[in-house]
């Protein structure tokens, strides 16, 4: 048995913020390598001449830092306990929700447990963390650790034993999950180009081996997609 921290953050996910892609993911890795990776990747701050209180986002991607964004990329991936797992969805203006009598909230929360569904082991404990965004972030937290318990019968929280939100300029591995989003959620708009922030797309898509348009296999444990479509709601 073991205990993982899992880093979730969010992209597009509002219903009228006028972005078309939509991306919740996560990154997690086991609760006694958080320390020693989080100080690793201060270093690695500090080693291209930043402040290791600098926060990693994906907003932040410019040509005068891309050598470090690059190395971040190249940390995620050569670091063995750390994964990373996105679900995308490509055209949010094609929901329509009244058709399956929910609002968008609840829609939201299913797409969370469809995110996270496949990283959650019963043998296993986690602890989930969120990026605070807004007023209604304590909400959204505690209706998402009930609908993530009671979806595997966790009714004593022994299994998934906190979701709570965090500052992600507080926290190292939040922020890699910030940049990742971004990057699958750029690759998601189409064709790419020579801005920093495309030669940061594609160095995620040569480390991973994937075009991160599409979904990846299942069983896919580094950088694992799921492009969820409309065609594809409930049944």
């Amino acid at each position: 048995m073991m205990t993982f921290n899992i880093y979730c953050d969010e992209s597009g996910h509002l219903p009228n913020d006028d972005q078309a892609v939509m991306v919740l993911g996560a990154i997690w890795c086991p609760l006694e390598r958080v320390r020693e990776l989080s100080g690793q990747l201060r270093k690695l701050k500090q080693h291209h001449g930043l402040s290791p209180e600098m926060e990693i986002k994906w907003t932040k991607v410019s040509p005068g830092k891309l050598d470090f964004y690059l190395a971040v990329v190249n940390f995620f991936f050569d670091q063995d306990p750390l994964r990373f797992r996105a679900l995308v969805v490509p055209d949010k203006t094609k929901l329509d929700h009244d058709a399956f009598g929910q609002d968008h909230d609840t829609w939201y929360y299913k797409m969370y447990y469809s995110m996270l569904k496949v990283i959650i082991a019963p043998d296993d404990r986690f602890r989930i963390y969120l990026d605070i965004k807004d007023t209604r972030s304590a909400e959204k937290m505690r209706k998402l650790h009930q609908v993530l318990c009671n979806s595997v019968y966790d009714f004593d929280h022994s299994i998934i034993e906190r979701v709570q939100t965090v500052r992600s300029h507080e926290v190292e591995l939040l922020q890699i999950a910030d940049l990742l989003i971004g990057a699958v959620q750029h690759a998601g708009r189409g064709a790419l180009d020579v801005s920093a922030k495309d030669e940061l797309v594609r160095r995620v898509q040569q480390r991973s081996r994937y075009g991160l348009v599409k979904s990846t296999l299942l069983a896919e444990k580094k950088l694992n997609i799921f492009v969820w479509r409309v065609r594809e709601t409930e049944r």
